[in-house]
């Protein structure tokens, strides 16, 4: 482990009758505490015809309920105690948020009770939320310079039938055919205590936290179906280079490279239950952080972390190539994930300039590793990370339910720095050779035409604007 870490020994956990598991993390010299609710369904989940279904949900789950509360209600409750309440979308789960005062925890446990059981799913507030979703789409991602980036990302790396071939934000065209049925059923398969996952962290005393969400959240029933099956993809690292030009209206034109590299997690072997005490959730399967995902998350902060990492000083501090450099991984689970590199070019730098530079250094850093004091600067870059997660009850939880839903284990969540305090200078220059700029895909944004972007790639496509 990095340094001084957190004690999570303290976190008290528990599977209710119905299915929900319960996390309690509790911390009285935090302020405030902290609900967050996993339901585990994404845009992975999401069959074909049916995309943007679970980001509708997180609209509509503000939509009021049958047993009396009305639309926005929810949200305008937490705030009048002095609270807040969100909630967010990714490929791989649905996540719904309160921050509360210590006295208001029992009203948020109660309103996220209540539309867990009885949400109201109807034609007029299906038609007020698409329109909602559809708008945020446009502005967010249709009429913003690279609003398309993570789609062309995607599709740089994934067939659109694959989990992770298409973004949360969703299709205009299958919303608006959705019909009301179709939302409903949806809801049905996923939204039940048995696919979620319940973290209460802060100023909150652990016994009566457990208390609260029994009493809120045991009466809710669970459909009592078998679990829904996620859908999953292949880990092979073996995908076809795709080149994209994007010709928009954008201030700089952008270069990003793509690679297929592992999932975040691999399986683990399975627990000791015997070690378990009644308040431990029983998990299934379990996972651990994936070594080469983790030195390969070393690697692209070796490349482009901080003003000192290898990108940063030869394109943008010595040659003046760049406005900007970047590198990471996209951190997903049930597939290949994917790891990025990308830059805006400064005005009059050509894609084939960038590249002449940038390959060298990819290249590089398979033959050269990291040096001691590039791994120490990973590892302290990751810590404060980390420990910035962990000094809010908000933040905090949310790492505890990542954790808990990827590697079925809360207690597990520094498991990727354990293996970053162990990892070998070597390990991350092996594994620096997933990204080959020989075996790269590649996105331009751009507003000039050019030949030179889709030389000696497969599936080359433009995409005039």
């Amino acid at each position: 482990m990095l340094g001084v870490m957190p004690n999570l020994d303290a976190l008290v956990t528990t599977t209710l009758d119905n299915g929900l598991d319960v996390i309690v993390d509790s911390d009285l010299t935090l302020p405030a505490v902290a609900i967050n609710l996993w339901y585990n369904v994404g845009s992975a989940d999401e069959q074909p015809g049916r995309d943007g279904f679970a980001h509708l949900f997180e609209h509509l789950m503000f939509s009021g309920t049958t047993s009396g509360i009305a639309s926005g209600e929810h949200l305008a409750a937490i705030e009048a105690v002095g609270g807040s309440a969100n909630a967010t979308t990714s490929f791989d789960r649905t996540n719904y948020f309160e921050l509360v005062p210590p006295g208001a925890l029992e009203l948020g446990l109660w309103l996220e009770a209540e539309r867990m059981a009885h949400l109201a799913v109807t034609e007029e507030s299906l038609t007020t939320q698409r329109d909602v979703v559809k708008e945020e789409k446009r502005q967010r991602y249709d009429n913003s310079p690279y609003g398309d980036l993570l789609d062309a990302v995607l599709a740089s790396q994934y067939d659109a039938d694959e989990p992770y071939g298409h973004s949360p934000i969703g299709s205009e065209h299958d919303l608006d055919a959705a019909s009301l049925d179709d939302v409903v059923a949806f809801h049905d398969r996923w939204y039940r205590p048995s696919n979620a996952s319940l973290v209460i962290s802060g100023c909150v005393d652990a016994e009566e936290a457990l208390r609260l969400a029994e009493r809120y959240f045991a009466p809710v029933s669970d459909t009592g179906a078998p679990a829904p099956q996620h859908r999953r993809g292949g880990t092979h690292l073996d995908s076809a280079r795709r080149n994209r030009m994007i010709v928009r209206d954008v201030p700089r034109t952008s270069v990003v490279l793509t690679w297929p590299v592992p999932p975040v997690a691999s399986p683990a072997a399975a627990p000791d239950t015997t070690q378990m005490s009644d308040h431990t959730c029983p998990t299934g399967p379990t996972h651990t952080a994936d070594p080469t995902a983790v030195a390969c998350d070393m690697a692209l902060s070796v490349l482009a972390g901080g003003m000192s990492s290898r990108l940063v000083r030869r394109l943008d501090r010595e040659l003046g190539l760049v406005d900007g450099v970047s590198a990471n991984s996209l951190g997903l689970s049930r597939q290949r994930s994917t790891a990025i590199v990308a830059a805006h070019l400064k005005p009059g730098v050509s894609v084939e300039r960038f590249r002449r530079e940038l390959d060298p250094l990819l290249t590089e850093l398979a033959t050269q590793p990291p040096t001691p004091q590039e791994m120490a600067r990973c590892r302290a870059q990751a810590q404060r990370d980390w420990l910035e997660s962990w000094a809010t009850a908000d933040t905090r939880a949310d790492v505890l339910n990542a954790a808990h839903q990827i590697l079925g284990d809360a207690r597990r969540c520094h498991d990727e720095f354990d293996l970053m305090a162990a990892m070998t200078c070597e390990q991350v220059g092996e594994a620096a050779e997933l990204l080959d700029p020989s075996q790269a895909s590649m996105v331009v944004h751009t507003t000039e035409q050019t030949d030179s972007v889709t030389d000696g790639a497969h599936d080359d496509e433009e995409d005039a604007r």
